[in-house]
């Protein structure tokens, strides 16, 4: 009976470590919708593309509809062995501000996204460069919202949080467990900037300054990152950089993965922030969401066996709290199915996810193997 009290009481400080994590996000940012029309040709669009015949299509269609904002797409083909290229000259071919450009032999220490974005800033002539992965589909009037967001708050830099598709039932179910423990680490954005370098960022979707992200090395300085999203806001966060996260689920939809495997195997590549985040801060996160996620419904259980309630309080507390969370994040989920509701079951698995992640870090993304040095 001893042992249970003790877990309690580790649920209990961990319930206070992650509810004050949570209490931050008091003042969230407002979801972003179609505003006024920015100055023409303010911004310019980078889509780093590798194998993505599949998935690019959407993206297109979506941009060949943007207001004069846009003064240019420009698409990174990073030696794709698929019909990438083709696809994109089919746009190009009705709307003259979409190019593709096949991208360069990638520089030793350069993980391939990078090195695409890195080529794509380059090229980019607006005063601003908006970021987009290829699995993106923006709402037409996205550009335009993500600048008039960084001008109104004084953002140097904005990251935006999509509305996730999924695609099965397995999927809708761990997805949210998975982003759960995001959120439980690094708490909710918020309307100020990042003040500390504990936040989220969301590399698929990222609005720079052109001119003054190219004197800053632009993506060189997380060149061999898998993570390069969280490394580099935390690169700026300490540069001086004023960092915001924009509300972006109504006007930008991502389908990650195409099935519940396929979402395991890749969240592994970033979910403990390998290279970024130290080996203390991984074992810190993965003992708190360990006692925070995974344990309460088991101590429950417990209490119930053991006819001991007292040793459930801080599990059902910490149930109400995930439960709460579930209700809050549904707007971020397009029909994702009544499985969605039984993500809090998928927590521990979630946990377990993260641990291996640390232990056993994934350097392979989209046929490409990198070692340490990139």
């Amino acid at each position: 009976m001893i042992v249970l009290y003790l877990l309690a009481a580790a649920e209990a400080v961990a319930a206070v470590i992650v509810l004050a994590r949570l209490t931050r996000g008091k003042d969230l940012p407002k979801p972003l919708r179609p505003g006024n029309t920015a100055r023409p040709g303010s911004i310019s669009i980078v889509i780093p593309a590798r194998n993505e015949a599949d998935r690019i299509r959407p993206l297109l269609t979506a941009l060949a509809q943007t207001a004069s904002t846009v003064r240019e797409v420009i698409v990174i083909d990073d030696r794709s062995k698929d019909q990438t290229a083709a696809i994109v000259a089919e746009f190009s071919a009705l709307d003259p501000r979409i190019r593709v450009v096949r991208g360069k032999k990638r520089k030793p220490g350069w993980v391939g996204k990078q090195h695409a974005l890195q080529q794509g800033l380059l090229l980019a002539e607006a005063p601003w460069t908006l970021c987009l992965d290829a699995d993106t589909c923006p709402d037409p009037a996205l550009p335009d919202a993500l600048l008039q967001t960084a001008e109104q708050h004084g953002y140097d830099v904005v990251t935006a949080g999509p509305r996730f598709a999924v695609d099965t039932a397995g999927e809708a179910m761990l997805h949210p467990a998975l982003l759960a423990t995001l959120v439980y680490r690094f708490g909710p954005p918020t309307v100020a900037p990042a003040a500390s370098t504990r936040m989220i960022a969301n590399g698929q979707c990222l609005l720079v300054p052109t001119a003054r992200f190219r004197l800053a090395g632009g993506w060189e300085p997380v060149a061999a990152n898998m993570t390069e999203d969280i490394a580099l806001a935390r690169h700026l966060v300490r540069s001086g950089w004023k960092l915001g996260m924009a509300n972006a689920a109504p006007l930008l939809l991502v389908d990650m993965h195409a099935s519940t495997r396929e979402a395991w195997r890749e969240w592994g590549r970033s979910i403990a922030l390998p290279g970024v985040a130290s080996g203390r801060e991984q074992l810190v996160d993965s003992v708190v969401l360990f006692f925070a996620l995974a344990l309460p419904p088991w101590m429950v259980v417990a209490a119930i066996l053991t006819q001991n309630l007292l040793i459930a309080i801080p599990a059902l507390v910490l149930l109400a709290v995930r439960l709460m969370f579930q209700i809050v994040l549904r707007p971020n989920y397009e029909s994702p199915g009544w499985t969605y509701w039984l993500a809090p079951l998928a927590d521990g698995a979630a946990v377990l996810r993260l641990i291996i992640s640390a232990v056993r870090p994934n350097r392979s993304w989209r046929g490409r193997s990198y070692d340490q040095s990139g």
